[in-house]
């Protein structure tokens, strides 16, 4: 956990620029996570995004949840749970069209909170894009026009809530997954840990730290940079005491946008390129991840090779 990439983006414009990128370069290649300080958006927002939440959990989510326990029996359960997560959730999706307005039981509060939370995220996203074609010496804007197709990219948020559980050891909070899209960015609860990723062998804590943003790489970005950057494997592990929040927003390519790696990535002299990606439509690979999201993802990319789309 000492060793966890934090990288403050305070001086990403000055002096410092060099070292900041030569830290996510290295977060990119040998984590697939880091996490953000001083990434630009303002503290207090980030504070009333996640008392709103907590708000709206406890109001409107908490009895649902505990409802739907009951009605599967879980509370007597003895043996390990391995189709379900022990998780509360509700999706908002913010590009190419927003849909806010209809989720109901948030209150006008809470909505305006994360349309302008999600704005904060759009763009922080983009410029995260550009400082990685820039250590990929790829020209700028080069991912998120990957990721364009004819609509624009696909931006939503997953508001995730992990109440107590009283047999952790039997279920996980979620399942062990890579995330299928682009870059996703986590608001995460700084008291409640839970969020672990899977390095060297080794499952390791993303710590919580107050204000700060997790983010990390998905299937489209090991793909666009044929395997350079690697998605990484990750789970939420159920807890006995206290409720966690989380807050992902998936900054991924539209449904029709052709994901391949950057042909400047294996026109390149200088190293020996043992194996190329293949090159999909990102809504077939959407419809394989659907079914196959908690298996591992190597067979994913290699039955991608097989389905004539493009």
């Amino acid at each position: 956990m000492e060793n966890f990439p934090v990288i403050n983006l305070e001086n990403i414009n000055g002096e410092e620029r060099k070292a900041v990128l030569e830290k996510i370069e290295d977060a990119c290649e040998n984590w697939g996570f880091f996490e953000l300080v001083n990434h630009g958006i303002p503290l207090e927002l980030l504070d009333t995004v996640e008392r709103l939440t907590k708000e709206h959990y406890r109001k409107c989510m908490e009895q649902r949840f505990k409802e739907a326990v009951a009605s599967k029996g879980l509370e007597g359960v003895q043996g390990e749970i391995k189709d379900m997560d022990w998780e509360s959730t509700f999706f908002l999706r913010h590009l190419p069209h927003s849909n806010i307005s209809e989720i109901p039981d948030l209150s006008e509060e809470y909505r305006k909170a994360m349309k302008d939370f999600a704005q904060k995220l759009e763009k922080l996203a983009e410029e995260l894009l550009d400082l990685l074609c820039e250590n990929l010496g790829l020209e700028k804007g080069y991912l998120k026009k990957a990721f364009c197709g004819s609509k624009g990219p696909n931006f939503g948020t997953k508001v995730a809530n992990y109440p107590p559980c009283p047999k952790p050891e039997l279920v996980k909070g979620l399942r062990a997954h890579t995330d299928a899209g682009g870059i996703i960015l986590l608001l995460q609860d700084d008291k409640v840990s839970g969020l672990q990723l899977l390095k060297d062998g080794q499952w390791v804590d993303v710590p919580p730290m107050r204000h700060s943003i997790v983010v990390n790489l998905g299937d489209q970005l090991e793909v666009l940079t044929n395997g350079k950057y690697k998605s990484v494997e990750h789970r939420v592990i159920a807890r006995t005491d206290g409720t966690r929040m989380s807050i992902a927003s998936f900054y991924n390519p539209a449904g029709d946008a052709v994901i391949y790696p950057a042909p400047a990535l294996l026109e390149r002299k200088t190293q020996v390129i043992d194996k190329v990606y293949p090159k999909f439509v990102f809504e077939d690979y959407m419809r394989l991840y659907a079914t196959l999201k908690f298996q591992p993802k190597e067979p994913r990319f290699e039955a991608m090779k097989g389905v004539n789309t493009v």
